[in-house]
């Protein structure tokens, strides 16, 4: 079934040509990552690295795929611009001129979608600088020095270099997504994710021969894995659908309206938003702890640490608040209500305008709280496995619910271009046709 609907894929040109489009820009942006910054001494910035799991920058490695860990052309990877548009997202509910543009359509997004590039470049440049800074003061173990020549031409060098490569990453994911197949920049933090995949895969069986870990605790991480994922699937998936009636009405000599459809509302709204931010937000005191040797900063950083109770007590408090600020940022009751009594349409036995916008509020706060619980439940988990069982779980909370999400995504724009030119996808009923995320 599933292998027929791959089939299917190279019976349709320009389908093709988009998957294989998007493999070529992948494989470019792989082979970027290995490219080094200038003036670095890789033996002694690995080792300095080492120390780092758990903290601020660890995180960052992630997701640009161990180019931070290289200090490669692509250390800052797609992060500068995911920040950006964040930052343009929520001052188009704060400044007028954002908020007009945003309604305006196409030209205002693509006005915004310029913003959000000179953005990325300003941010790139002020990342750039401190990492080039931070270098500097950086050594190994060993006491060797991570910068060779270290001065005011390694760090303009450093800047340049680093900014480019986050603009020249920025162009690739915009061409995946314009003429390619699916959304350009989760594909490649999906990309730097999942390479590392083989070297976690060869690490358990090294674990599992060393008699480190037993064979029935991996099968049970393997069938964990396998429900995780799958639960992870079902809920993104979700929706609670409110009933919406278009009244009918008569334009000229044709009536309209009339029809009943549905308004769906995402169990997880926010996406993976509220876990980036509150690692961040907990990683940051480690973060500065292995800069600066002081004893409390320590003693603070060893205290938030994925598997203490005080860290997982604070990282659950904050996906909860940036589940619900996010939402709240994001999607508007008030301007889905009047939309929808500007086109004729209400909810049965809600009154139209403000009403409604309470209903769709009220309704939202609720299923929130849920996928508050279901992202808090898939990100704390591994951090429990690690912790209490010492195993090498391989994907964190916030890259699996990236991957499995990208991936849905993925499929379903797939299955999109099968089906607009009748031919079988991946799922042959269509009532289990994969939805994507957005």
């Amino acid at each position: 079934m599933i292998g027929s609907g791959f089939q299917n894929i190279f019976k349709i040109p320009e389908l093709k040509k988009r998957v294989f489009f998007t493999l070529g820009l992948l494989i470019v942006y792989r082979v970027g990552v290995h490219v080094p910054t200038p003036g670095i001494d890789s033996i002694a910035l690995a080792s300095f690295f080492a120390k780092l799991k758990g903290t601020l920058l660890g995180l960052f490695d992630m997701f640009s795929g161990g180019a931070l860990e290289r200090l490669s052309v692509f250390a800052l990877g797609i992060m500068p611009y995911i920040s950006a548009s964040i930052i343009l997202q929520l001052l188009t509910v704060t400044v007028p001129h954002l908020e007009r543009l945003s309604k305006e359509g196409e030209q205002g997004r693509k006005k915004i979608t310029q913003y959000t590039r000179y953005g990325t470049v300003l941010l790139s440049v002020i990342q750039g600088f401190g990492i080039s800074v931070g270098l500097e003061s950086m050594t190994a173990p060993g006491g060797a020095p991570v910068v060779i020549f270290p001065g005011w031409e390694f760090r303009m060098m450093t800047v340049i270099t680093l900014t480019a490569g986050t603009a020249f990453i920025m162009w690739l994911g915009e061409q995946i997504t314009e003429r390619g197949i699916g959304n350009g920049i989760s594909l490649i933090i999906f990309a730097g994710i999942i390479t590392r995949l083989p070297s976690a895969i060869g690490n358990t069986f090294r674990l599992l021969t060393t008699g480190e870990i037993g064979l029935f605790l991996v099968l049970i991480l393997v069938v964990l894995m396998v429900a995780v994922v799958g639960f992870i699937i079902f809920v993104e998936q979700g929706q609670r659908r409110i009933p919406v009636q278009y009244a009918k009405r008569v334009v000229g000599r044709k009536m309209y309206g009339g029809q009943s459809t549905h308004l769906p509302l995402k169990i997880n709204t926010s996406g993976v938003i509220p876990p980036i931010f509150a690692s961040s937000i907990i990683m940051f005191p480690a973060t500065l702890a292995s800069f600066i040797n002081l004893p409390w900063m320590k003693s603070v950083a060893d205290a938030m640490m994925p598997g203490n109770v005080i860290y997982e007590l604070l990282y659950v408090g904050f996906i909860f608040f940036f589940c619900y600020f996010y939402t709240a940022v994001t999607f508007n009751p008030a301007d889905v209500a009047e939309n929808m009594k500007k086109q004729g349409g209400y909810i049965p036995g809600i009154r139209p305008g403000k009403r409604t916008a309470d209903y769709i509020d009220k309704v939202l706060t609720r299923i929130t709280l849920g996928g508050a619980i279901y992202v808090s439940a898939v990100c704390v988990l591994p951090s429990i496995l690690i912790s209490r069982f010492n195993v090498p779980f391989y994907f964190g909370g916030t890259a699996l619910l990236i991957v499995v999400g990208v991936a849905i995504d993925t499929i379903s724009q797939i299955e999109s271009h099968m089906l607009t030119r009748h031919y079988e996808g991946f799922l042959k009923k269509s009532g289990t046709r994969l939805k994507g995320r957005y």
